[in-house]
């Protein structure tokens, strides 16, 4: 499985658990009328570790704090005021939490309870649990723009790492080291884009064509890239002539332009 997949199941039995938490405390407060007792076989499995709802929801709502904070930031304070809520004029139906469920306050008129508590706990319950299947619909999106971020930023070393060895003269290897993160960046976008490369280990020439033939960039870019690809093969094939300094410097600005305006 991949980092992806590992993350996406951890939600996945942190919503599965919610769930289970949610139906043994309504089960246990509103137990079904009991049906005549099966003779258990021996095939059956082992019985259901047991929930204690008080512990197992608070390990519970602890971990899905960070996962809605930077998953789904602006559903955030939402999903904790379902819990407690600091300010309030009165404790009504709407206004009421898990945290009063918890600690078994009922508002009576009377003498007679004025709503069911169990059900307003459920209503917030499942509100949070809501909330956090959503997070599940954001997690490839989030995944992509923390990658995207983690990319740029190695970029920008590569790019740090060849203007050093263009100070120092190695022309060639400064100007290879900008080609492979040109390369690396328009397969980047032709990901993001889900677009088909057939070959294999395809060059800037193929990944700049690939882009055009898409319409992901214009001509003027496509040109770019190309007067780009060519300063890179001057730099890397030793037979042929050697790269000018001013050569070099272009493929380096050239590349950190594309980096940050073609996606």
């Amino acid at each position: 499985m991949t980092t992806r997949d590992d993350i996406r199941k951890e939600l996945t039995d942190l919503y599965n658990h919610g769930v289970e938490i949610l139906l043994h405390e309504v089960k246990s407060k509103r137990p079904e009328p009991k049906k005549k007792a099966k003779k258990a076989s021996s095939n059956e499995g082992e019985p259901k570790k047991a929930i204690n709802m008080h512990m197992d929801y608070q390990k519970w709502y602890s971990r899905c704090l960070p996962v809605v904070r930077q998953l789904l930031p602006d559903r955030y304070s939402e999903f904790c005021e379902q819990y407690k809520q600091e300010k309030r004029k009165e404790i009504a139906y709407n206004t009421y939490t898990i945290a009063d469920y918890m600690i078994g306050l009922q508002i009576t008129r009377l003498g007679e309870p004025v709503f069911d508590t169990l059900s307003a706990f459920s209503s917030k319950f499942q509100l949070q649990l809501t909330i956090l299947h959503s997070a599940l619909t954001r997690l490839d999106s989030v995944l992509n723009d923390i990658s995207g971020v983690l990319q740029a930023q190695l970029f920008d070393s590569e790019i740090e790492a060849a203007e050093e060895l263009l100070k120092k003269k190695h022309l060639r290897a400064a100007g290879a080291l900008g080609g492979v993160t040109i390369e690396a960046h328009l397969g980047r976008v032709a990901a993001n884009h889900q677009l088909s490369v057939t070959k294999k280990d395809p060059s800037i020439g193929d990944l700049n064509e690939l882009l055009k033939a898409e319409d992901v960039i214009d001509i003027p870019t496509w040109r770019h890239i190309q007067r780009l690809a060519d300063i890179r093969n001057i730099c890397v094939h030793a037979k042929g002539r050697e790269p000018t300094a001013d050569e070099v410097q272009d493929l380096l600005s050239g590349a950190q332009k594309i980096i940050t305006s073609v996606f």
